[in-house]
């Protein structure tokens, strides 16, 4: 990671959380040019101790003088790259534009489902569109994710074996990744048939086509876990709709990663 007198000050807040322990992977994994790098943390956290690419950190208390001689204030002067929930409220990446931008994150499962619903609506545009999502342990949030997923890792080894267990063919008891079901009605025709929706779903960075019907291989959240890309299979004409003008596709992706520290590391890289 470079560390250039002009590269930006970077600040990780709730470093010790799950999200914030992967925003320090991706700064590091994308060689990410940061000046200086400060930890925040809550104040049950001030003075944890982490280890960020050799080097020893502590995990200081965040309060408002924090962000001084970042170029953040209260008043959100400078830029921020926002994961927090609370910030969601302002939309998708624009929240205010030009000096003094504050660009909040989309939720987690947003990004995800949006990876693919995208590039399809700009094929052909899309109306209704109806999602069910599966979420890991670890998209519980503030705090509960950590827990969550230490809970499902004891039950785990706790599972007696001898136990008899029917489960629905969607595998949602993992630790990281959520999954999407997804329904997409069209202002224009788009047929499944002459693989449109499969070619413009692979040519579409950071997404992944796993769909071999033969083989009975779709995406699955264990696939894309620690992953950067967006799984996305099952891709389907939705026959209940007359005119090939529905699709049904699912999509699966690594919630802390894609669809938190890394999405907003690459907003940070394109300002």
């Amino acid at each position: 990671m470079s560390h250039r007198g002009d590269a930006p000050l970077v600040a990780v807040v709730g470093v010790t959380g799950a999200v914030g322990q992967e925003f320090l992977s991706v700064l590091s994994d994308r060689s990410f040019p940061y000046r200086s790098i400060k930890m925040l943390a809550s104040k049950h956290s001030t003075g944890k101790r982490l280890n960020f690419e050799g080097n020893e950190d502590v995990a200081e208390e965040l309060i408002p003088e924090s962000f001084n001689g970042l170029g953040i204030s209260d008043r959100q002067e400078g830029a921020s790259c926002d994961s927090r929930s609370e910030s969601r409220g302002y939309g998708s990446y624009q929240a205010w534009v030009g000096e003094g931008a504050l660009i909040a994150n989309p939720n987690c499962s947003t990004i995800i489902c949006l990876m693919a619903a995208t590039h399809l609506h700009r094929h052909a545009k899309v109306l209704p569109m109806v999602v069910s999502t599966y979420q890991a342990a670890s998209g519980a949030g503030a705090g509960a994710g950590a827990a969550a997923m230490e809970e499902l890792e004891q039950q785990t080894r706790e599972n007696d074996m001898n136990v008899k267990v029917t489960a629905t063919c969607i595998r949602v008891p993992v630790m990281r990744a959520h999954a999407g079901s997804v329904n997409l009605q069209f202002e224009m025709p788009i047929d499944e048939d002459t693989d449109t929706a499969r070619d413009i779903l692979r040519d579409a960075p950071g997404l992944v086509v796993i769909d071999d019907r033969a083989a009975n291989h779709f995406p699955t959240p264990l696939e894309v876990s620690n992953k950067d890309d967006v799984a996305v299979g099952r891709i389907r004409s939705d026959v209940s709709q007359d005119g090939n003008y529905g699709l049904d596709i699912f999509v699966c992706g690594d919630q802390i990663r894609k669809g938190a520290a890394l999405n907003a590391v690459q907003i940070a890289e394109m300002l």
